[in-house]
């Protein structure tokens, strides 16, 4: 199912019996406390393992044996030792990162470009949260190819997607412009960015008010990424979970081919000029004016 951004209707998530069922659903809850208790040291699953083999051992996400002995409240958020919990999550399998998130118990999204193997994060979030809300901010420069994709990726694994779009058109955009603006154009470049992905963004994290933020994002890719971890703290106030963090493109890759999932073999982000420099969804530290 595909919703086109429009009226900021009321948030299923806002309904608490809706939510709780939903999260009910996830195949495994576990909490916090279990977790880091156990701090499991299992071995990190090769991106070409089967990913069902890979469940085999669950020891983040095993079920608790008694609720009397382990309170089943999640956590607050602004409680959690980030150190202590990127430190037993480091060698979890992407799913099994999924779950624990999933534990916690607060509104989420997951975010993707449906970008060149955006579907290895679409197949692992969805699969154990089918009905989370995936934002595809389509800042409209995008190829045909990533179209495609996106259509193929939203019927085969039944996104609930949302699509945030810019007020305008790229024509318009460029017509004003005189085109895309290069980086080294700072004001205009940022005027651009700011209409074609930051704000499209800030009306969805208006609208969904998400506690958890799902993202793919990997280390490797910039070098602001290069300090941050599985999980970080948003400057918005949200969580943020990237279960592919320390994995390398090539076992991403291997990880589409595995489960058969579509792909672009080519993106274009008309904000970014090189493919390791940062868009702005991760970096913006304050709220803009949607």
């Amino acid at each position: 199912m595909v919703h086109r951004w429009g009226g900021l209707s009321k948030p299923r998530f806002w309904d608490n019996e809706i939510r709780n069922d939903y999260f009910k659903r996830s195949e495994a809850v576990v909490t916090l406390r279990r977790m880091l208790t156990e701090n499991p040291k299992t071995a990190r699953p090769s991106a070409a393992s089967n990913d069902t083999a890979s469940h085999a051992v669950r020891p983040v996400c095993a079920p608790v044996a008694s609720t009397a002995a382990v309170d089943e409240r999640p956590p607050a958020l602004e409680a959690l030792d980030l150190a202590e919990v990127n430190a037993s999550l480091r060698d979890q399998a992407p799913r099994d990162i999924v779950r624990w998130a999933a534990s916690l118990q607060r509104r989420a999204i997951v975010t993707t470009s449906m970008g060149i193997n955006a579907a290895a994060m679409l197949h692992a979030v969805c699969s154990e949260i089918p009905e989370l809300p995936v934002i595809w901010v389509d800042h409209g420069f995008n190829v045909a190819e990533t179209y495609r994709v996106a259509e193929a990726l939203t019927a085969e694994l039944r996104l609930n997607l949302h699509v945030a779009n810019p007020t305008m058109t790229a024509a318009r955009l460029t017509a004003r412009l005189g085109g895309i603006p290069s980086p080294e154009d700072t004001d205009s470049h940022r005027w651009f960015t700011e209409q074609v992905k930051l704000l499209p963004f800030q009306r969805a994290l208006d609208h969904w008010q998400p506690e958890i933020w799902f993202s793919g994002i990997r280390r490797e890719e910039t070098a602001f990424r290069k300090h941050l971890d599985i999980v970080s703290r948003d400057d918005r106030g949200m969580l943020r979970i990237a279960p592919f963090f320390y994995w390398h493109e090539r076992e991403v890759a291997q990880y589409v081919a595995q489960h058969g999932l579509p792909t672009a073999r080519h993106y274009f982000d008309p904000t970014k000029g090189s493919a390791n420099r940062e868009c702005g969804l991760h970096t913006q530290s304050t709220r803009l004016s949607a």
